[in-house]
């Protein structure tokens, strides 16, 4: 399969000087003021429902994170509708899905991103039994073996209230952004979604919310709060 043309703006790159672009970096440092256990900085971005921005919030944090020197690996464990591909005009043939069924080993499946200091690991081809791939014994082992060559993993999953996916990925996280839009996101379906990651044992380290209206010609803001 040849890279992708539908190729999405990164906005952190492309215009880095925007208050979007700072309010992501604002994202960055509150992030780096939270505590760790271990320092290990494995996060997973989720959001309720589709729709709300998690996919263009992970790739432009890791953005912001590359651009400060950090070595940055994106994984899209969204295995039933992934983009991280789009974003970077990037291959979707090989990938984690790859990996999970052994098919390939990870330093096979990691592409360039194009942007000094991240890469990326896409979905791969859609499997027929995501959750049970996400939750097997080559997902941990996965983790184990990248989690030392990179200063930060994001790892993009499904939303938290359409399928099982993202809770089991964020068993093996050090904690989750939560990514809720402002304007369409009920408050019975964030409670919903805060307290189906507490189930699986979640830490949650804030919210983002996305697509606040500040002024008349500033249509979209992302901004942090911590738990």
């Amino acid at each position: 399969m040849p890279p992708s043309t539908n190729k999405r703006m990164l906005i952190t790159l492309e215009n880095p000087k925007s208050p979007i672009s700072e309010s992501y970096r604002m994202l960055r440092s509150n992030l780096d003021f939270t505590s760790f256990d271990n320092n290990e900085k494995i996060l997973m971005v989720t959001s309720a429902g589709p729709s709300e921005g998690k996919s263009t919030t992970t790739t432009n944090l890791a953005t912001v994170y590359a651009q400060s020197d950090k070595r940055v690996l994106i994984v899209d464990a969204d295995l039933r509708k992934p983009t991280v591909h789009l974003s970077f005009n990037r291959s979707n043939r090989n990938g984690l899905s790859n990996i999970l069924v052994g098919q390939a080993e990870w330093k096979e499946c990691i592409q360039s991103s194009g942007i000094d200091n991240l890469s990326i690991i896409p979905s791969g081809p859609i499997p027929p039994n995501p959750s049970e791939l996400l939750s097997s014994k080559r997902m941990k082992k996965f983790i184990e073996e990248v989690k030392d060559e990179f200063d930060i993993i994001l790892f993009d999953t499904s939303p938290i209230l359409a399928v099982t996916d993202a809770q089991v990925v964020a068993a093996f996280c050090s904690g989750v952004i939560l990514v809720v839009d402002a304007g369409k996101t009920k408050k019975d379906t964030l409670s919903k979604a805060k307290h189906t990651l507490e189930r699986a044992d979640a830490r949650i380290l804030g919210v983002v919310l996305n697509n606040i209206s500040r002024s008349k010609g500033d249509s979209y803001y992302y901004y942090y709060y911590g738990t």
